[in-house]
């Protein structure tokens, strides 16, 4: 009897969801009050913000991936929809699924 676990365990991560407008992002600044300066996926540097029911459960420290879904009537704005744990932004940049102007988790 083998006891042999598959090799390539399958990790469920959350994506973006490109429908809703979600995309992703890198936390450059912290600017108090649950404000953060996020550079996104499209080039854009964007004031987001940590909604009330993510404020206490999750804490947000300068480069921190996170997903963002941008403001329809103010495309400067965002909203902070998940944060990617170290791990986990770890293995989205390993297969490949960040673009390359976030990418800073990149191994050398």
């Amino acid at each position: 009897m083998s006891n042999e676990e598959p090799e390539e365990a399958i990790t469920r991560v959350i994506l973006p969801n490109k429908k809703k407008g979600e995309m992703f992002g890198v936390v450059e600044k912290l600017s108090g009050a649950s404000h953060l300066s996020v550079m996104c996926e499209d080039g854009f540097t964007r004031t987001a913000r940590i909604p009330g029911k993510m404020k206490k459960r999750m804490w947000i420290k300068e480069g921190d991936l996170v997903i963002v879904k941008p403001w329809q009537f103010q495309n400067e704005k965002a909203d902070v929809v998940y944060r990617y744990t170290q791990t986990q932004a770890n293995y989205l940049s390993r297969n490949n699924m960040l673009p390359e102007v976030i990418n800073i988790f990149k191994q050398a």
